[in-house]
């Protein structure tokens, strides 16, 4: 260890003369004799051993990780001017859509460097704001987030919901909003579950509490249930509503219509497709009842109106349509269109002020039409740009409305809706370090491998030089039915005021273009993804935007499955690769906590035919020795239950050990942080100025 620190010291040292980054050795990692056969096929797992993210084998391998990659990031000579820059874009006051609940407008709002947004209300539209809860005091450093808040109908009491170091699991408290005491009421090991109103208490989803507390953060979810919890009582008193003995592997999650009329079950195996059960009521016998039976189509109830449940489905509807259904005649020969099918993708459908408003994606941009219950349009809201709208929704009786508005070069404004004259108007804008207008946004479209027609967003500064110099980011997803829109990052703009090119192209397995464009990249059309996403790239390169040199991909969870597997696939084509809390191990990663969701979306190696196209993308299998790879930061973190650490481990270890090339490996494991939710700024600040110093550093960038 003595010789170890000393060569750190050595290096640091000369590198503080000339600015030339040098590398430490990498850890050793020591390799496991594992191998699985999967259907014949032999496959080794050698660092199976990381799967075990407490043994002191695999936190000694990450402290000397994380050590290698901060001797790294403190030879960036522009680092800290870069980390300013960063803090100083991010420095701004940011609000939330306003909601109302009786006399009150509650409203998020972070000052500009909060670790975490608090919770404000004033009285009226004139009131003064005044702070209901900060969740800054329930942490030292910023690491408990406060999930959401969740309002009984006579807005008397709020649940709200917290997270640990960025984990999945969540707690839940209650305040009376007239004194601001809190309750003594606390709900433990919830996930995937909000707090749904009715009666004297909620309705809530949780997990048995784990029977090993070193394995909560990884072991496998089994048995999601529906509990209702009464206010002043015991979690151990709560009722069990709804659970599914023969089926272990289900997430249940409940809702209550605005009404308190019915309870509505929606059950899904994974990610993708979803049954409907209801319960009335009235007297709370809680007699559950089938809607919409059946996987094999999506479906969300949006609201109960004069007896009938409007539905948001895609059956027999690629792109979505409203339908309303009679609950004692549930078939779908009795559904009744509200909002029929159009050739653009029915996103979502909110309610308030007795109206609907259909939001539209035309070419992954927002559209809202303001319709009656009958499916007649009232008007088309104006919108400022192409860009993105979140909330407009609300109480049947009110007349006034917010929403918010966000773009590429513009962070999130909240606009003030009047729904009898239909016009906008600003109600908070944050002010900024920087001119929007120096940037320009442009949409493109490009023909993938197969001939499908993709679009893609570009981002950059007025009147650049098509030389095929211009550094850039290319990003995506690329999964589970996720519509990627614009939207704002402070850090980002630090990246574009230097000439960097920011691109977003809408590749398939996404929900752009509704579920026909999900599917044709899911399950054994993964590969479209991965083409459309490789395509975007040489489109980019042949248009001289960039070159391969300048050329940096970046994506998150089944983003960073995204980069890991197109720069295994193609890896001259890239300069840099940042694959993000990535899915890496397409062979196991449904044995780790919620991971069996996603078997709906990629397959599973327990099945022969879905072994075969699994094996031949993973990219964790794809690594070949003898091979220059990207310049990889590999980023997790150590509280990761959505897609465990151990994807990015076992990812960087095989990456460092077969690599040929002379760009750096490096894997920057976060502690205290999970998948991204909830995120302290102090800890996004940190992060993002590493992402960004190893992009500007990478790609020749001076700052």
């Amino acid at each position: 260890m003595k010789k170890y620190l000393s060569i750190f010291l050595l290096i640091s040292m000369m590198c503080s003369c000339d600015h030339t980054i040098k590398h430490l050795p990498y850890p050793k990692a020591a390799k496991g004799n594992v191998v699985d056969d999967y259907f014949g096929t032999q496959v080794a797992d050698p660092y199976r051993w990381l799967e075990d993210d407490k043994s002191p084998e695999t936190e000694t391998w990450v402290a000397e990780e994380n050590k290698v990659t901060e001797n790294y990031f403190s030879q960036v000579p522009f680092r800290d001017k870069l980390r300013a820059r960063i803090t100083e874009l991010w420095d701004y006051p940011r609000v939330t859509t306003p909601v109302k609940k009786g006399d009150y407008y509650y409203f998020y709002k972070n000052d500009g460097l909060q670790n975490q947004p608090v919770l404000y209300r004033q009285k009226g539209l004139d009131g003064k704001p005044a702070m209901f809860f900060d969740p800054n005091t329930l942490s030292s450093d910023g690491t408990v987030a406060m999930e959401s808040a969740y309002f009984s109908n006579d807005n008397r009491l709020m649940a709200y919901s917290i997270s640990r170091s960025g984990s999945d699991w969540r707690e839940f408290f209650v305040i009376d909003t007239q004194t601001g005491k809190q309750l003594e009421d606390h709900i433990q090991w919830a996930k995937f579950t909000g707090a749904e109103w009715a009666g004297n208490g909620f309705y809530y989803s949780r997990y048995d509490e784990p029977s090993d507390a070193t394995k909560k953060y990884s072991e496998q979810n089994r048995f999601h249930k529906i509990y209702y919890h009464t206010i002043g009582t015991p979690q151990s008193e709560d009722k069990l509503i709804y659970m599914d003995s023969e089926h272990p592997l289900r997430y249940f999650s409940a809702q209550v219509t605005d009404d308190e009329e019915f309870l509505i079950i929606t059950a899904s195996e994974g990610t993708s497709g979803t049954e409907l059960y209801y319960s009335r009521l009235s007297g709370y016998s809680h007699k559950i009842t089938p809607l919409i039976k059946g996987f094999s189509n999506n479906h969300a109830v949006i609201d109960h109106h004069n007896g009938k449940l409007l539905v948001l489905t895609d059956y027999l509807a690629s792109n979505y349509r409203l339908v309303s259904i009679d609950p004692e005649k549930p078939d779908p020969e009795n559904w009744t269109d509200v909002i029929p099918e159009t050739v653009e993708l029915l996103e979502s459908v909110s309610t308030g002020g007795g109206k609907l408003f259909a939001f539209y994606l035309k070419d992954a941009s927002t559209k809202i039409v303001q319709m009656d219950y009958q499916g007649k349009i009232d008007r088309c809201p104006e919108l400022p740009a192409i860009g993105t709208v979140s909330g407009l929704s609300g109480k049947r009786d009110e007349n006034i409305l917010f929403y918010s508005f966000a773009s590429f070069n513009r962070p999130s404004t909240v606009f003030l809706y009047n729904l009898e004259t239909g016009k906008s108007n600003v109600f908070m804008q944050p002010e900024l370090k920087f001119n929007p207008d120096d940037y320009i946004i442009e949409q493109v479209f490009y023909i993938s491998k197969d001939g499908t027609r993709v679009p893609m967003f570009l981002v950059h500064k007025q009147n650049i030089e098509l030389n095929g110099k211009n550094p850039m980011v290319l990003y995506a997803y690329g999964g589970f039915n996720v519509s990627m829109t614009p939207s704002f990052n402070a850090a980002r703009i630090a990246f574009l005021e230097k000439g960097g090119i920011y691109a977003m192209p809408n590749i398939r397995g996404g929900g752009e273009y509704g579920e026909e464009w999900h599917q044709a990249g899911m399950l054994e059309k993964k590969q479209n993804v991965f083409n459309d996403f490789i395509a975007a790239a040489e489109y980019l390169i042949k248009e001289k935007y960039t070159s391969s040199t300048k050329l940096a991909i970046n994506g998150g969870s089944n983003g960073g499955l995204l980069v890991g597997a197109v720069m295994t696939q193609r890896p001259e084509l890239f300069q840099v690769a940042l694959p993000a809390v990535g899915v890496m191990d397409m062979l196991r990663y449904q044995k780790f906590t919620i991971g069996w969701g996603w078997m709906v979306e990629y397959g599973s190696s327990d099945k022969e035919d879905e072994f075969a196209y699994l094996y031949k993308y993973s990219p964790l299998h794809n690594i070949k020795s003898g091979v220059s790879y990207p310049a990889t930061l590999v980023t997790t973190a150590d509280h990761d239950d959505r897609v465990v650490p151990a994807h990015s481990f076992k990812f960087a270890a095989t990456l460092q050990e077969k690599n040929s090339g002379h760009h750096p490996i490096l894997i920057r494991i976060d502690k205290d942080a999970g998948h991204g939710a909830g995120k302290s700024t102090s800890k996004a600040i940190e992060e993002a100025t590493d992402v960004w110093s190893f992009v500007f550093y990478q790609l020749g960038m001076e700052f």
